[in-house]
């Protein structure tokens, strides 16, 4: 007769990993039952745009680099007929006040901001969107011994406020129903 070893009891190790597979599939379920969904690319109902002004500001500019080759962004003031949706990206305003100053009155807190005024319409004239404003703004604190990084900080921000409405854009032409081209 052959004598066996008794079988170990599993270590804490193995009961922790099952306990984690156990947490992460819950946690999975609950995210998918929730409708929660990764925000991928967009799909338009729209092949070709005008943006205006040409070649406009930064927000258009960065607008028309966004589409990618999803959407057919025309290029001249001429091409609005052959369009079928002309945006105007109208207004771009960079904005610096300051909120927060010391006792010797030295400034040490900013605001930036940038405004943006939209419009959409079709080629033959329908408004779909008729002058919203986006507006995007962070707090900067400000030192006169790093100015050269905060100039640069600076930059950074107005860079990510400017990306930031591009999406929003992009996710309100997104959300155009094809009876509205008509």
């Amino acid at each position: 007769m052959v004598a066996r070893k008794p079988l170990a009891a599993p270590t804490f190790t193995t009961r922790r990993a099952v306990l984690q597979l156990t947490g992460m599939a819950v946690a999975s379920i609950g995210l998918a039952g929730c409708g929660f969904r990764l925000r991928g690319s967009q799909t338009f109902v729209f092949q070709r745009i005008a943006i205006l002004p040409h070649p406009g500001g930064a927000v258009a500019q960065e607008l028309r680099r966004s589409f990618g080759s999803a959407v057919q962004v025309m290029a001249a003031d001429a091409a609005i007929t052959q369009a079928q949706l002309v945006l105007t990206v109208a207004n771009e305003e960079r904005e610096k006040i300051v909120v927060g100053v010391n006792s010797s009155g030295q400034v040490r807190e900013l605001q930036l901001r940038i405004r943006v005024r939209l419009q959409l319409r079709t080629a033959m004239g329908k408004e779909i969107i008729a002058g919203d404003d986006i507006v995007q703004q962070r707090d900067i604190s400000y030192s006169e011994t790093a100015a050269l990084a905060k100039e640069a900080e600076e930059a950074l921000l107005y860079r990510d406020m400017q990306s930031d409405i591009v999406q929003q854009i992009l996710r309100r032409l997104a959300a155009i129903q094809p009876g509205q081209l008509d």
